[in-house]
């Protein structure tokens, strides 16, 4: 049985937590949670007593020995990620470490800040005849980025786009998605914090995204979307599945 439990903690609100996650974090006696990202308001769950560590300015090897420590005094710890851990959650390489080391581990998934920033936004990503497909990316940084996947060259898809850990590089970002061939008008949108209460949206096009980032000082913790997804409502056809002529297994008569 695991005693080690990675847990999407959520993109801020605690409410956001799912059950799963919450219901470890009450039984755990060690927590470790990304201080910089997951709102420490998760941590109330926890019992009287339990040992916290912030993980911020930790090392990777100084996590990992937390977890190896606790392991072998036979307690159980939950390391809190923010959003879902699969999406830049940098986790590979903790669990790389863990599988040296013969520890078992569990990975609870939680709700990623794209989804709360739709649910921001009141947006679906996925639009009939606009977008069926969602990219995932970043902007190169410290981080190198492969070649095949520069915001340039995703852009000739004009897909709905989401741009994680890039807002301090905004010009760059709407430089690149400009040359690849989104139109200036190409509604875009930056969310701030998404389901945290100082949560801000911004709303505009592409040509004047950078400027207003901007002037309104967003640095980080922030999520840029970009696509007709945006501006899709009462312009889209309407879904198939709901349609009443539409026959499937659940409504075979049509």
């Amino acid at each position: 049985m695991a005693q080690v439990y990675f847990i999407g903690a959520g993109p801020g609100d605690p409410e956001l937590l799912t059950i799963k996650g919450k219901r470890i974090i009450e039984r755990a006696d060690v927590i470790i949670y990304a201080d910089s990202l997951v709102n420490p308001e998760v941590c109330a769950f926890a019992r009287d007593g339990v040992e916290i560590h912030r993980s911020a300015s930790l090392s990777l090897e100084e996590i990992t020995g937390i977890i190896e420590k606790a392991v072998k005094r036979g307690k159980v710890v939950a390391r809190l990620q923010s959003g879902d851990p699969a999406i830049y959650g940098a986790i590979q390489e903790q669990m790389t470490i863990l599988d040296e080391a013969g520890i078992e581990y569990e990975v609870v998934p939680g709700v990623s800040s794209l989804f709360a920033a739709a649910a921001a936004l009141k947006t679906e990503l996925t639009v009939p005849e606009i977008s069926q497909t969602v990219i995932i990316t970043r902007l190169e940084g410290r981080t190198p980025v492969p070649a095949s996947e520069s915001l340039k060259s995703l852009a000739a898809h004009r897909a709905s786009m989401a741009i994680f850990l890039s807002t301090s590089l905004v010009e760059s970002v709407a430089a690149e998605l400009l040359e690849g061939g989104y139109p200036p008008k190409t509604p875009a949108a930056v969310v701030y914090k998404a389901s945290w209460e100082d949560e801000a949206v911004v709303l505009t096009e592409l040509k004047s995204l950078a400027e207003r980032v901007k002037t309104l000082g967003i640095k980080k913790q922030a999520l840029i979307l970009v696509g007709d997804f945006l501006a899709s409502k009462g312009k889209s056809a309407p879904s198939r599945l709901y349609a009443k002529e539409y026959r499937h297994e659940f409504r075979p008569s049509g």
